[in-house]
């Protein structure tokens, strides 16, 4: 905002700086109709709130150090996997390795873990597959936490320049910025590899930047600078995770703000406005979404190999991986007798599905699923309704409306459905159970009839709109005799159903849900020159629009109870936080909490404010003069736009279904500690001015205060010793769940304790990854093993004595001779075969 110069001083000839007014007055002047305000801020407003004396100078300092042996310490314990270490920590070893997968988040975070990790010598070969794996020696995960605490130290270095930058005397400045050090919640994200530390530095950078730019005179190299820094920090955070979008909405406002205070400014042409709207546009909106795109380009370029993330992906993406087994050369046209693969377009289910295990519900004949990975189990050969099992001489196509049958080629039974219930969605009337019935020899009975029925808008023009061609023609199947719709949704089957996505016949389904397209397609009568085709390489953007369907999807998705989630209206009360490790062996800990005196402080003040200046508006309506005093004004408004980003920032969450946590209202509590920081300044110098001394002293209690919840809290931050009496007095609230019970009774008996830690996991990468939240649920029956060294090993397997059965990942008995060519085909995936339960990572979340 513009303001009317004061009297000050500045930096003179020989150097020496004298501190400015950083709160001028404003400027009003008159019109020819009507006064109007100044916008343009005076030349010396960027001296007094960016040019430092020394004093000042060696302040920083001071709290750059206090803020270094609070936030740097002691990063290697503990030495194991630590809460959503096990999402970032391995998605940086994917990284390193090449290995496609997929996340909920942007990739920046992500890479820059990865690219800190990747300098240190890391070659991905550890997976941080649950909490509490202890890091082999030659994982450099302290130096990936160390980037993470350093990123977070600098934050606090940002939070003092913001605040200077929008008005706060330095030393107010100096406590606040003290006190933010020693934030526990900040303090304990910022020890370890999550995306919360990188995330709130580009947000801090962001705000600082663009407080800087309100600084400066318009069209000033200063003010092209930090506009410019604005921009970049903008896209780092919306590159780090989507709530940097919030951010970006957030700086939107504040330039519709001053917008508008700009059109009432007389003094400035509307050529003028105009150039500043357009900069702000460009540098504010257009540069973050340049380099949001940048990032996932290098996502892209990175992410080469298939990897277990791929499954999320449509099939033509995962054509574009190194390694990857979707189907090419394909015969286009699809006929009686062709052996096929039949995909589902609306879900991440995969294909059209079945194995030897039966329902346990409804029929109790043999399953019909949706799964995400290429298997045998797929394939289907579509038969004549009149004539199943009859080998045609001539080579009939599928047309619109032919009535057909799906024969399972692994187990010789057909797609079935009747009149029982759907097997897990069986309270709607409106789906029924899809079922695999029959046995060799056996021609089929009137329920494996279906009717192909081209949809003639997903398809595209021509002939694949007459017939059904190759991965072209969408199409539905409705059952002959009750004419429901084949059908599949996000639903899971239970345990005896490898929780693979069930398949119904539906009446009602939304359309999307009933497409299917065939992508693999062989046929015994074709000859062999026949023409083939194969997935279309999808473009950068194509990839790009389909990954962010599927990021949405899976995040909406994300609404399964967790034991540590919270609702946001919780948030600010500090009512719980999130367990993020624990040792029963060491008897240590480490819990998420907030530091309950500056957190509660906050949210007091945000309430006060919100009262007084409805207070303020009831007084001016009712004739009472306003106070017009700088300090004053300039509170208001500072206030009102950092409590403008609290509520951008912490709004949507309201609206959200999916699993929210403590960690997510950070953002939002990062934008009250600013706004905090000037109810701080007005009340020290402005409330409190006659009265300097108490000024002072209410500051000092304030943050003494503050350090001493820090201190009486940092076990469960670093992880250090406690005992049972000091952790149960430290609950100030009884719903701070943390573990009490895992400590000792006294700090002498962690002395005579005897630790027996596990093995560190070996350096070797897993051939089945464990599941986690966001990928996709696999069956509770995996092969697992070590990959052999050569082919003997592979011999040993099938000449070791005794009676053998060999099974796949879901449970189906294999033939030896097709268990042989597997192995043979994809280097020895499997050493032994053996059914290993499935484990999740529990005590996680996004």
């Amino acid at each position: 905002m513009a303001h009317k110069k004061k009297e000050g001083s500045h930096p003179n000839d020989n150097g020496t700086t004298v501190s400015l007014d950083p709160v001028p007055e404003f400027t009003i002047e008159k019109g020819p109709i009507r006064p109007y305000l100044v916008t343009e801020p005076p030349a010396e407003l960027a001296k007094a709130r960016t040019v430092f004396p020394l004093k000042e100078k060696l302040a920083i300092a001071i709290l750059a150090l206090f803020t270094a042996s609070i936030r740097l310490p002691n990063l290697q314990k503990p030495d194991s996997v630590v809460f959503d270490e096990v999402h970032f920590g391995k998605f940086a070893s994917y990284y390193i390795k090449g290995e496609f997968f997929m996340d909920v988040h942007p990739p920046l975070a992500k890479m820059l873990y990865a690219g800190v990790a990747a300098l240190a010598g890391f070659r991905g070969n550890f997976m941080f597959e649950n909490i509490g794996d202890v890091f082999p020696a030659d994982v450099p995960y302290v130096l990936m936490r160390f980037f993470s605490a350093m990123l977070g130290a600098l934050t606090v270095m940002l939070l003092y320049l913001t605040l200077r930058s929008s008005g706060v005397r330095p030393w107010v400045a100096f406590v606040s910025g003290a006190c933010f050090a020693i934030e526990n919640s900040y303090v304990t994200i910022s020890r370890y590899i999550l995306l919360d530390a990188p995330l709130i530095f580009f947000i801090a950078a962001a705000v600082y930047s663009f407080k800087k730019y309100e600084n400066y005179k318009s069209f000033s190299i200063g003010s092209i600078k930090s506009l410019f820094v604005a921009g970049v920090a903008l896209g780092m955070a919306a590159s780090a995770k989507w709530v940097g979008l919030f951010t970006i909405a957030w700086v939107g406002l504040l330039c519709i703000w001053r917008l508008w205070f700009m059109i009432g400014d007389l003094s400035k042409s509307t050529k003028s406005i105009f150039i500043i709207a357009v900069s702000k546009l460009v540098c504010l909106l257009g540069l973050p979404f340049l380099l949001y795109l940048l990032f996932f380009y290098v996502h892209f370029q990175t992410l080469t190999n298939d990897g277990d993330g791929s499954s999320f992906m449509s099939s033509a993406f995962r054509s574009t991986l190194e390694g990857n087994k979707i189907p090419t050369d394909v015969i286009p046209t699809v006929g009686l007798g062709s052996l096929i693969t039949l995909r589902h377009t609306g879900t991440i289910g995969g294909y059209l599905h079945s194995h030897s295990h039966n329902y346990e519900t409804g029929s109790k004949q043999q399953q019909i699923t949706l799964y995400p990975h290429l298997d045998f189990n797929n394939q289907w050969i579509i038969e004549s309704n009149t004539q199943a099992g009859i080998t045609f001489p001539n080579f009939q196509n599928i047309t619109n409306g032919m009535k057909v049958k799906l024969l399972h080629s692994t187990t010789q039974c057909r797609l079935h459905s009747h009149d029982y219930p759907a097997p897990v969605s069986e309270s709607t009337d409106w789906q029924k159970e899809v079922s695999c019935y029959g046995y060799p020899g056996f021609p089929g009975d009137g329920n494996d009839d279906w009717i192909v029925e081209i949809d003639q808008k997903q398809t595209e023009p021509g002939i694949a709109r007459e017939q059904i061609i190759a991965l072209k023609t969408k199409f539905r199947l409705k059952h002959a005799a009750t004419h429901c719709l084949l059908f599949s949704h996000d639903t899971k089957l239970p345990d005896w159903g490898f929780e693979q996505q069930e398949v119904s016949c539906a009446t009602q389904a939304q359309d999307y849900l009933t497409l299917w397209y065939v992508e693999g397609d062989e046929n015994p009568i074709l000859p062999e020159d026949t023409e083939r085709v194969s997935y279309e390489r999808p473009t950068f953007w194509q990839k790009f629009v389909e990954s962010h369907i599927k990021m949405w999807n899976i995040n909406q998705g994300l609404v399964s109870h967790h034991v540590f989630e919270s609702l946001p209206a919780s948030w600010p009360l500090l009512k719980r936080g999130i367990s993020y490790w624990g040792e029963h062996d060491q008897h240590l800990g480490i819990y998420l909490l907030g530091n309950a005196v500056v957190w509660w402080s906050v949210t007091a003040f945000i309430g006060i404010f919100v009262v007084l200046c409805l207070s303020e508006l009831i007084a001016w309506q009712v004739g009472k003069p306003v106070l017009q005093d700088k300090d004053v004004i300039n509170f208001h408004i500072q206030v009102i736009h950092y409590l403008l980003g609290f509520a951008v920032h912490i709004g949507p969450s309201f609206l959200m279904g999916r699993q929210m946590f403590l960690h997510h209202y950070l953002p939002a509590y990062y934008f009250g500690i600013l706004a905090f920081g000037h109810a701080l300044d007005i009340t020290a110098t402005y409330v409190l001015r006659r009265k300097k001394n108490f000024a002072y002293t209410l500051l000092a209690v304030f943050f003494a205060l503050s350090y001493y919840f820090f201190k009486d809290h940092s076990p469960i931050i670093y992880g250090t010793e406690w005992t049972k009496d000091l952790c149960n007095k430290s609950k100030w609230v009884s719903s701070w769940d943390y573990n009490c019970g895992i400590y000792l009774d006294n700090y002498e008996d962690y002395k005579n304790l005897t630790i027996t830690k596990p093995s560190a996991q070996p350096s070797v990468t897993s051939v089945v990854p464990e599941v986690e939240d966001v990928q996709p649920e696999r069956p509770k029956h995996q092969v697992t093993g070590v990959a052999p060294e050569h082919d003997a090993n592979i011999d040993a397997i099938f000449k070791y004595p005794g009676p053998k059965v060999f099974k796949d990942q879901f449970g189906n008995i294999m033939d030896p001779e097709r268990a042989r060519k597997l192995l043979e085909e994809d280097a020895g995936k499997v050493l032994r075969v053996e059914q290993n339960t499935v484990k999740k990572n529990k005590g996680t979340a996004y």
